[in-house]
């Protein structure tokens, strides 16, 4: 990533944010108002992300609907406005279809998108169909902007003795979760972009919201990205820690054998947000009536201080008996000696 983003156009007036966050912002129509020397300020900034989606390696094709494989699609790109609290405005959608498949398929597949697309008031606006014969892979891209009074949170203003907190549960995100009824599905197929928890955070907090993500990749490598970012480290409450250990983490750990922590900070797929708040944040995030909650900005079901960030570098777990032991980024990467 640093090596890609030293070479990117980030230098640019017009690039407000480039690569680092979770989306790219952009002042578009700066150079037709250099042109003119215009004085008024300019349009809204729009905000950019694409995520890339491949058969065997998100989802499985063989076990997954195509309506299960197109909503995910989706929603992980509306995680990503989640990550910066902004407005989900419209989507492209672009598809290299196996050979193989039917037009029923694609019709299920898309329907899947469009089904979450509704939900979020986000238009799907065009893209790509082709097809070839290999796996199934998608790639979406969603065009936002920042809520009306809300700025766009970035993950690099993080302070020390800011509280480190997560919303809802983590770990075993691959796991079909223990319990009986109806059928049930893994967290990664069927999470719910945090969208309007983050209109939420970000409307009430302002300033003392210092820095927010999505959790894709795992707590251990993102909140490792999120203090790298910031220019400092994170020690995490071991007791905190287990208040937000999933079932599913915890079937799963009977499973493998791995511990249920081990499975919370290295599983990724929750697409829960990791978020810092300033003392006085806190304070304000601890009051029940902090915003009146609407269709687009909803208080989480669950959010908890899991740790806070500290001077110096690294990811650190801070054990009962007041040991302190350093976290190995070991979520997914994209590189083997990223």
């Amino acid at each position: 990533m640093r090596w890609l983003a030293s070479r990117s156009s980030a230098r640019r007036a017009d690039v407000m944010i480039g690569i680092g966050d979770d989306m790219a912002m952009l002042r578009a129509g700066m150079a037709a108002r250099n042109r003119r020397h215009a004085a008024k300020p300019g349009p809204t900034p729009i905000l950019i992300t694409a995520d890339m989606l491949m058969d065997g390696v998100d989802f499985d094709s063989s076990t997954h609907t195509p309506e299960q494989i197109g909503r995910k699609s989706l929603a992980a790109s509306l995680s990503d406005c989640a990550a910066m609290a902004v407005r989900p405005r419209f989507a492209l959608v672009s598809v290299a279809l196996p050979q193989a498949w039917s037009m029923e398929q694609a019709k299920q597949l898309y329907s899947g998108i469009e089904k979450l697309a509704a939900a979020y008031e986000c238009a799907i606006v065009g893209g790509d169909t082709n097809s070839w014969a290999h796996p199934l892979a998608i790639d979406v891209i969603v065009i936002a902007e920042p809520w009306e009074g809300v700025q766009p949170v970035r993950r690099n203003r993080m302070r020390p003795g800011d509280a480190v907190c997560v919303t809802g549960m983590l770990g075993g995100s691959l796991v079909v979760p223990p319990g009986s009824g109806r059928p049930r599905l893994p967290h990664h197929l069927i999470f719910e972009p945090r969208v309007r928890e983050a209109h939420w955070l970000a409307a009430g907090l302002g300033k003392h919201l210092s820095a927010m993500m999505d959790l894709s990749d795992g707590l251990s490598i993102d909140a490792a990205r999120m203090a790298d970012a910031s220019g400092c480290g994170i020690e995490f409450d071991s007791a905190a820690m287990e208040c937000v250990v999933s079932q599913a983490a915890v079937a799963a750990a009977r499973e493998d054998g791995r511990s249920p922590t081990d499975h919370l900070l290295n599983d990724g797929e929750d697409f829960e947000l990791l978020f810092a708040v300033d003392r006085p944040g806190l304070s304000i995030l601890r009051q029940s009536d902090m915003v009146r909650g609407d269709a687009t900005a909803r208080p989480p079901d669950q959010w908890t201080r899991i740790g806070m960030a500290v001077k110096g570098r690294g990811i650190w777990l801070r054990r009962d008996d007041g040991r302190r032991e350093r976290i190995e980024s070991r979520g997914w990467q994209h590189f083997k000696d990223a």
